[in-house]
């Protein structure tokens, strides 16, 4: 039992990053706290559970997540994700059915980590994640609109339906007070974001808000209440044994959904860096931790956050000391500055996470799965409406159901057809053509069948670590079928290999195959460089002559890894 548990634990290479370059790591981390205080306010306050409840989550959980998780540059604490799944349990079970959900998902998530589930998050194709981000999107946005409207309760369990009633108690009884507060701090966050990028604006125009109503006593923008200067003691005290049977859905919910949110941010810190892999089981303990101690301070459950890890990567993080550091600062503040944050009005908070819910729509990412395929655009709106009108985790299954269903729609359709490689080959596994080309620092790869979320990710993996070459020809004649996420991967790979400097050549893309290459800027990206060709013969004369032209070919053989696909 201790072996599996050792390989979760914090290693001595995770202390040796942090003292690599502490000051860009402390001044990421006080960047990603700025940004994080209203947002920490806001889904506290948003969950049912009060603004202390947020702070409580990033100082707890964002410490232990930095220390235990696998990703070196990921941030963690209360997010809009989760909020959605807590406000009906907080509704059904009250405050401590929240904190005994979160002690029950920290123990699921640990014996996910323990079962090695970590892998099986390649699996999620990318319109079931777009879908889900739009959907989650969606559903922050119509949970503010009380605050921003400044109605102090609204009728019913949905979101659609608290937000549609919020709408006729304002055109009853008006608060402009709280719209304008609301309105004015998501303006100045979206257009701040577009003039200047690295400034905070979503802090300033929280602080121009409170300032505001407090000068002209604005007593229609009511405030936050009174914080507690400090961190409660931990307590089990909201444990009641009894309800655990009870609680055992909704935690399986809530760890379904901080395992997923966890490993989707982790993959795009990936993306966002060069060198940079976290270890899925590793990223699970952590947030198991975190979710264990959370709800022992009144914490609520937590997950990484996308936004947030994407801040902290942009400011320059190298290692886990600017996520310690963001929970450090915001401690600071939970002691010095609680009577100041009490202040800050509900609308202001509610404006924050509108701009954030905006924000989180990635309109080029939408367009792409629009034009992709029918399949990946019928899963993507199937995953946003169900995550608006049902339970978060069923949208996520369903979305892969309606995915893989189509996925082997596709396989079975293209298996019925006729297929015939026209395009000449190479012949045999290893011959004489093939070992000079090695000789040559050259490798060609031949990727035979479907090209789809589970396949392209093993292909990625496998062609990212090719060593000691040149130049790689991937033989595409033979891809029977390619979604969006194949093609993402495809061009994941294609930039991967670019930064190493090694040269990516392609030859017998089918007309079948371009449309979601060309939707995905991958086609774009080869034919800029004139490294798209129509037979592998052509492709490898390309590759020869690049050779000669940059003055690399070797003087003898060198022995070099072929890896087919």
């Amino acid at each position: 039992m201790w072996g599996p548990i050792r390989l979760l634990l914090p290693t001595r290479g995770d202390l040796t990053a942090m003292a690599r370059d502490p000051r860009r790591d402390l001044l990421a981390g006080l960047t990603v706290a700025i940004v994080a205080l209203p947002l920490a306010l806001g889904f506290g306050v948003s969950s049912g559970l009060g603004a202390e409840a947020g702070l409580a989550t990033a100082v707890v959980a964002g410490a232990l997540a930095a220390v235990f998780g696998g990703s070196n540059l990921q941030v963690s604490g209360p997010t809009g994700a989760m909020t959605v799944v807590l406000v009906p349990i907080v509704a059904q079970y009250g405050p401590g059915g929240v904190l005994t959900v979160g002690l029950i998902a920290g123990v699921l998530l640990i014996a996910l980590a323990l079962l090695r589930a970590g892998r099986y998050m390649r699996y999620v194709p990318a319109p079931v994640v777009e879908g889900f981000t739009l959907g989650i999107a969606c559903v922050i946005a119509l949970q503010q609109i009380p605050s921003a409207l400044g109605v102090a309760e609204a009728d019913g369990e949905r979101v659609l339906t608290v937000a549609w009633h919020a709408v006729r108690a304002f055109t009853t009884t008006p608060n402009w007070t709280a719209l304008a507060l609301a309105v004015g701090v998501a303006a100045a966050m979206l257009a701040g974001a577009r003039w200047r990028p690295g400034v905070p604006f979503s802090i300033i125009a929280v602080i121009t808000a409170t300032v505001v109503a407090q000068l002209f006593h604005l007593d229609d923008a009511a405030p936050i209440g009174d914080l507690p200067a400090g961190l409660p003691a931990p307590s089990l005290a909201f444990l009641d044994v009894g309800a655990l049977s009870s609680l055992l859905a909704p935690a399986v919910a809530v760890a379904a959904l901080a395992a997923l949110e966890s490993l989707l941010s982790a993959t795009v810190a990936d993306g966002m860096t060069v060198g940079q892999r976290h270890d899925p089981d590793r990223e699970l303990f952590g947030q198991g931790v975190a979710n264990l101690a959370a709800p022992l301070f009144g914490g609520v459950p937590a997950t990484a956050a996308i936004a947030r890890t994407a801040v902290n990567v942009r400011t320059g993080a190298r290692s886990r000391l600017a996520a310690l550091t963001h929970a450090a600062v915001l401690a600071v503040i939970v002691f010095a500055a609680a009577p100041l944050v009490s202040k800050i009005p509900l609308a202001a908070l509610a404006g924050v996470l509108l701009a954030t819910a905006i924000r989180m729509v990635e309109v080029g990412s939408l367009r792409v799965m629009a034009k992709a395929t029918r399949s990946d655009a019928l899963t993507l709106v199937l995953t946003a409406v169900a995550t608006v009108l049902l339970d978060l985790v069923y949208a996520v299954i369903l979305g892969l159901l309606v995915a893989g269903a189509l996925a082997l729609r596709a396989v079975a359709k293209q298996a019925r057809l006729d297929q015939v490689d026209l395009l000449p080959d190479l012949p045999g596994e290893h011959s004489e053509e093939e070992r000079r080309l090695l000789a040559e620092h050259i490798v060609a790869y031949r990727i035979d069948g479907p090209m789809f979320f589970a396949a392209a990710h093993r292909f990625l993996l496998e062609l990212s670590e090719v060593a000691d070459v040149h130049v790689v020809i991937l033989r595409m004649s033979r891809v029977t079928t390619i979604d969006a996420t194949g093609a993402l991967v495809l061009k994941d790979a294609v930039e991967k290999l670019n930064r190493r400097g090694i040269v990516v050549l392609t030859s017998g893309i089918r007309d079948t195959q371009r449309q979601v290459l060309d939707s995905t800027g991958t086609l774009e990206l080869l034919r800029s460089e004139g490294r798209e060709f129509r037979t592998t013969p052509e492709a490898i004369a390309a590759a020869r002559r690049h050779l000669e032209d940059a003055g690399l070919l070797p003087g003898g053989p060198h022995s070099t890894r072929e890896t087919v696909t």
